[in-house]
């Protein structure tokens, strides 16, 4: 259990970004390493340089935008946090959702509203509770203002289907609310051929506001940089504004060359997105290892379909884990961390109900810590499910879950 004596605050501590575990892209490096002489500062928002390269990032991929309309930061907490604080009222997250959404809310004294995701995926609230919630809020004197929801989710390394997403956007838009689409893991679908990605501006182009943070896919998480896209509307440039009035009060202003190497991301040169292309198809392969050894030792887990985590349920082994001393999220986080050897952030690290039996595990961490034998990964050579830290940690979760269904408490739990 925690305690005063380990410093972790409500919003001081959460779970870090899951990281690819993988070498920087040389030219990447080269051209941060150029810009390292710049004596000037990036203006908050960003320069004209990074915003343009935003705005043709947004329009390949079929979303128009003004770079009058973009703004970047140090990362999308920043991003969020202006916009919260710019909004104004209250909040509302899917559950779960990302560890670091609620607490921007949290440290403007927002009051935050979790409504629970649909099966079919995590990322959006289903539709007919969010309507309930607001409904209810309204009723009970809140001000619900504001809906984030995510494309491609963390923690449940889900994308939402285009269907789905069309009636919470609709639900939104029915309630008056403005919808903070968060498409971090966009670029890191693992099948794109087989999972589109319809995002919300897409379909409510007046409604949505656009943040990315460039450390899903284009970026090291330690050169922190995010851009959003506001809609082209007067309300939208009102709201990119004020939320540039927030970064400025902030100094929240990206380093000269972070903006630099985050506008070279953004223009996917061919070494850049070809690297992207081998590490998404890498942790596709070790999240669908990961996921048929936690389905086969009988952990209830959606099928991961983008980033570098995913999102199991041990509830199976409730009897098991409860001989253990394991009753809740931050037991179970605890627990499996040390038997594991890797992190396993709880549920309630992401909103979820602290009685759940839920954490998130991380691809990242399959790779072990010879870079090296990362490196060497990316190459595809050797088969990353044969190389020895991946089996090792592999083997590792089976034989621990293994354990938990093969106890007598497991045992009991799995006779009819």
């Amino acid at each position: 259990m925690e305690s005063a004596l380990d410093g972790r605050g409500s919003v001081r501590y959460g779970p870090p970004v899951p990281e690819p575990g993988l070498p920087v892209v040389p030219g990447l490096a080269a051209v941060l390493a150029e810009a390292a002489d710049r004596p000037h500062a990036e203006p908050p928002g960003g320069g004209r340089a990074l915003l343009e390269s935003a705005r043709r990032y947004w329009a390949r991929r079929g979303l128009a935008a003004d770079a009058a309309l973009t703004a970047a930061a140090p990362g999308a907490p920043a991003l969020l946090l202006a916009l919260t604080a710019a909004t104004g009222g209250d909040v509302l997250l899917p559950r779960p959702c990302p560890a670091w959404w609620a607490p921007q809310a949290r440290l403007l004294g927002r009051p935050t509203y979790s409504v629970p995701s649909p099966a079919a995926c995590g990322g959006v609230p289903d539709p007919y509770a969010l309507l309930e919630t607001v409904r209810r809020v309204r009723a009970e004197g809140g001000d619900p203002r504001l809906l984030v929801l995510a494309v491609a989710d963390d923690p449940t390394g889900t994308v939402v289907p285009a269907e789905v997403m069309s009636r919470a956007v609709e639900a939104a838009a029915a309630e008056g609310l403005h919808v903070v689409s968060d498409e971090t893991w966009r670029d890191t679908v693992h099948r794109p051929e087989e999972t589109p990605v319809v995002g919300p501006a897409e379909m409510l182009p007046d409604g949505v506001t656009v943040i990315c943070d460039l450390s899903g896919g284009w970026l090291p998480p330690g050169w922190p940089a995010a851009v959003v896209r506001f809609p082209d509307t007067v309300a939208g440039a009102r709201l990119r504004a004020r939320c540039l009035d927030i970064l400025t009060a902030l100094d929240a202003a990206l380093a000269t060359p972070v903006a630099v190497a985050a506008a070279h991301a953004l223009d996917e040169p061919l070494e850049l997105t070809a690297r992207l292309a081998h590490a998404v198809a890498l942790h596709g392969r070790l999240a669908t290892a990961l996921h048929t050894t936690l389905h086969s030792a009988g952990a209830l887990v959606r099928p991961p379909q983008a980033g570098r985590h995913l999102y199991a349920d041990l509830s199976p082994f409730a009897p098991a884990l409860a001989a253990r001393g394991v009753t809740d999220a931050l037991e179970l986080e605890n627990d499996l961390t040390a038997r594991l050897g890797m992190p396993a952030p709880g549920g309630h690290r992401f909103g979820d109900d602290l009685a759940g039996l839920r954490v998130r595990l991380s691809t990242g961490a399959l790779l072990g810590d010879d870079e090296r034998v990362r490196a060497a990964l990316l190459t595809g050579a050797p088969d990353p499910l044969q190389a020895a830290p991946v089996r090792r940690a592999l083997d590792r979760v089976a034989e621990v879950l293994g354990a938990l269904g093969a106890s007598p408490a497991g045992a009991q739990e799995a006779t009819p």
